[in-house]
């Protein structure tokens, strides 16, 4: 009797082993989740700021990708007012952002300002110009053949350099040497590649690393020229406005302000 009970628990074992499910037979694996990703188009003047804010946003969310493109606050604002596939704009006028929203183009709730921009008087560290002690009257002075700005028809950093300049009663005594980036960060170029003697650019990009080491600069009183306050939008057509949302938050939060002001911005409030 014991060895036939011996054999029953056996063969009671290999039914439910072989009728246990096999892991093949579990239905198919859930796939993946699709990754989201915010497109952002922004001022050229964020360039290394917002590279910097990007990468420490996706290491808190690692779920979503963000993909930037610097341009011209002007010439964006012409873009998304044809609906170009942008899910979020930061401008550096926020009266661009602002005519989207009179447009119909974004949501008034979606609306923020993140900065106050300067301007500064750069030029190459080997220059002979004394940037940092004249300041923009550096601009006069008669060894200087280009004077390179942004744009003024559709960058808001040409605005400011043109109404500093003549503000400050220069304006009149360089205009025919002036010659006009597409956008801050190409004056920038101008400068740095020799293109131009000596320019009126963002502080922001100044400060750069990458620009800081090459060059010396002065900045420009801020009563010279219009407060220049930044901002931006979601757009109505953004793919994922919680993930769009998400990174408005992260750069307006204290990791994003503190970034912005290593980089020279202003910040609203303060």
């Amino acid at each position: 009797m014991t060895r036939a009970r011996h054999w029953l628990v056996l063969a009671a074992l290999a039914c439910l082993m072989g009728c246990a499910p096999s892991p093949a037979n579990t239905g198919p694996a859930a796939s993946p989740a699709e990754p989201r990703s915010v497109t952002v188009a922004a001022a050229a003047d964020l360039k290394f700021a917002l590279d910097e804010l990007i990468a420490a946003f996706q290491q808190e969310h690692q779920d979503i990708a963000v993909q930037v493109t610097y341009g011209s606050s002007g010439n964006f604002f012409a873009q998304l007012s044809n609906q170009a596939p942008f899910d979020i704009f930061f401008s550096a006028d926020i009266d661009y952002p602002r005519k989207l929203i009179e447009a119909g183009h974004a949501d008034k709730s979606s609306e923020f300002m993140y900065a106050i921009g300067q301007i500064v008087v750069w030029a190459p560290k080997a220059s002979p110009l004394d940037v940092e002690g004249q300041g923009i009257q550096a601009l006069t002075d008669e060894s200087v053949a280009k004077i390179a700005i942004a744009n003024p028809e559709h960058a808001p950093y040409g605005r400011a350099a043109a109404a500093a300049m003549n503000k400050l009663g220069v304006y009149d005594q360089v205009k025919d040497k002036l010659v006009f980036g597409e956008n801050i960060s190409q004056t920038a170029q101008f400068i740095e590649t020799g293109a131009a003697d000596v320019g009126v650019i963002a502080l922001s990009l100044a400060l750069a690393p990458a620009m800081s080491e090459k060059g010396k600069y002065a900045k420009v009183p801020l009563e010279a020229y219009p407060a220049m306050e930044q901002g931006g939008v979601i757009l109505n057509w953004a793919k994922d406005k919680e993930a769009a949302a998400a990174f408005r938050e992260f750069v307006m939060g204290d990791e994003g302000r503190e970034i912005l002001k290593r980089y020279g911005f202003n910040l609203p409030g303060e």
